[in-house]
């Protein structure tokens, strides 16, 4: 673990430092100072509402599994692990904690981690959702970000999600015979089972898929909102095209609390909205920060060291 965190480290450092070789820091200060506080306090109570609603989510996966965990025990969960998870890879860290808090409360890893991949999947599912969307709002793009990378980007996301759901029946015939019953192939086949379960909870999924669109959505607009603070003026219709990807940036393992490779798409695919990259970097900036700060919840809890 120490040695991925100092590899991502080192990731987001040297993005960061390309980054910064090529913009414009003082402009990106002085826009950083100059933002709206009225737009960033609304992005904030937006942030908490995410929170919220991503708290409901995860509930309603483990109501669907049957866990009858109380609403202040997942919300302390979740919070803690968000937080504990801003310095492990990306979201996936934040994940993991998320897994095993709750493997040690339920005493069933398996159902635990396939509570959280639903969780995942389902999130990931609605970036692709409102990519595509947002590309049949906008019309067509640039060659920065075409039609068909957004389409084919949204394709192999949905097939990833149905490889993980039916993953029971597509890896068994993967796994020789002689290996079947050692103890990492009966791990692996458990949590596949796990996950195929969800696969007769339809109503859970549709409903888990209809709050990840909203915390999507709440997303989009927190950045929309911080473009209007900088004095970006790029229709709302794009920020649903080019911030799916941002946020997909953000979900790779490869950067410290996401900073380095979100900031590069984001600088990147604002440039052919005539955004200054100044501008481009001190937005992607402020989506990171404001993503953190609400993570503040978690570390009051973390410090209080009380449980529930």
């Amino acid at each position: 673990m120490s040695r991925s965190v100092w590899i991502r480290g080192l990731a987001s450092t040297a993005i960061l430092a390309y980054l910064v070789s090529r913009i414009d820091m003082g402009a990106t200060l002085v826009a950083l100072i100059g933002v709206h506080p009225l737009h960033l306090a609304t992005v904030l109570l937006l942030v908490g509402l995410d929170r919220l609603v991503m708290i409901g989510r995860w509930l309603l996966v483990l109501r669907g599994s049957g866990h009858r965990l109380a609403m202040k025990s997942v919300a302390w969960i979740f919070l803690v692990s968000s937080f504990v998870g801003s310095a492990l890879p990306a979201s996936i860290g934040a994940d993991a904690a998320r897994a095993y808090t709750l493997s040690r409360r339920t005493d069933d890893p398996s159902e635990a981690v396939a509570s959280v991949t639903i969780d995942r999947l389902a999130g990931i599912l609605s970036l692709a959702l409102l990519a595509g969307g947002g590309t049949l709002l906008w019309g067509a793009t640039d060659n920065t970000l075409s039609d068909g990378w957004v389409w084919l980007i949204a394709t192999g996301t949905l097939t990833l999600a149905l490889a993980v759901l039916f993953a029971d029946r597509l890896g068994a015939p993967l796994i020789p015979a002689s290996w079947r019953s050692s103890g990492p192939a009966r791990t692996v086949m458990s949590l596949a089972h796990a996950v195929a379960r969800y696969r007769d909870r339809r109503l859970t999924l549709a409903l888990v898929l209809a709050l990840s669109v909203v915390v999507q959505l709440l997303r989009v607009w927190q950045a929309y909102l911080l473009g209007l603070g900088l004095g970006i003026t790029v229709p709302f219709a794009y920020y649903l095209v080019f911030m799916p990807f941002g946020l997909l940036m953000l979900l790779l393992p490869v950067s410290v609390a996401g900073f380095g490779l979100p900031q590069g798409a984001i600088v990147w695919l604002l440039r052919p909205q005539g955004v200054p990259d100044s501008l481009s970097f001190a937005l992607s900036t402020l989506i990171l920060l404001t993503g953190l700060a609400g993570n503040l919840p978690g570390a009051w809890l973390y410090a209080r060291s009380k449980t529930y």
